[in-house]
């Protein structure tokens, strides 16, 4: 918390306020601009200039309702080859606490990436319900499983993770009404809520949330605080988060917030 002393003094000295700034991006890796404004005693308009002063020394970049440390957004997607070798232990986790929530007849949407073909992999041979999938990998992992209905969204196929999207994906995925949606995500963040890299695809993630009854987001601890270039929904979409670690108090606290639940995979 910041002393009486700094609140006053941060009123009248910019640098004394954006060392306040600073030191919270150090600690949490994200600022709320209300927060700000409630805790140094200042405007809305004097948190946005120092944050944009903040942002020009590249020490923030600005989002949505507040500020993220710098580096926290990214561009560009690791590869498939790179993802899958990367928290593999952490991602089985993950695939192994969603692959629980599956009863042996459930019905369900399973996304993109290689958190998702953790679940699809931890789902047990004997499964007898539907899965409708926009991942060929996914798809080809399921076939494992003899008294399963698989269903592969068509459309568009992007080379890197052998994924779909499109009117065609669309159109399969808006056909059905499932039980649960297991989605993959570029970054999860307290402000910008789930995130991904590939503009076409938010579209199928967001028909796959629209017709499912719960609704679930996979994130590996890396992706915690990060921000990727296109937005998929906030916390009150989804029913839970489940990760493979504690994510930071603010994370938390943010979809708790928003009426979903963290689920830890141990």
């Amino acid at each position: 918390m910041v002393s009486q002393q700094e609140t006053a003094a941060g009123s009248a000295l910019p640098v004394t306020r954006r060392s306040v700034i600073r030191r919270k991006l150090a600690d949490l890796g994200v600022v709320r601009t209300q927060d700000l404004v409630d805790e140094l005693g200042v405007s809305v308009e004097t948190v946005r200039r120092d944050m944009a002063a903040l942002e020009r020394d590249g020490a923030l970049e600005r989002v949505h309702g507040g500020a993220v440390a710098a580096g926290q957004r990214l561009s560009v997607e690791p590869s498939f080859h790179d993802r899958t070798s990367a928290q593999g232990t952490g991602k089985a986790r993950i695939g192994q606490a969603a692959a629980r929530l599956v009863s042996d007849e459930s019905t369900l949407f399973l996304d993109v990436g290689t958190t998702a073909l953790c679940v699809a992999a931890a789902i047990p041979a004997s499964f007898r319900g539907l899965v409708a999938t926009n991942s060929l990998p996914v798809a080809i992992e399921l076939a494992r499983c003899p008294h399963a209905t698989v269903l592969v969204a068509g459309g568009r196929l992007r080379s890197d993770d052998l994924a779909t999207a499109g009117q065609y994906a669309i159109g399969l995925l808006e056909d059905l009404r499932v039980d649960l949606a297991f989605l993959g995500s570029g970054g999860v963040h307290p402000t910008s809520g789930l995130t991904d890299f590939h503009l076409d695809e938010i579209a199928t993630r967001r028909a796959m949330m629209r017709n499912s009854a719960r609704t679930f987001v996979l994130a590996d601890a890396t992706k915690f605080a990060r921000i990727a270039p296109y937005h998929v929904a906030g916390w009150d979409s989804f029913t839970a988060l489940i990760t493979d670690e504690e994510p930071p108090a603010v994370l938390r606290t943010a979809v708790q917030r928003g009426g979903a639940t963290v689920i830890v995979a141990q």
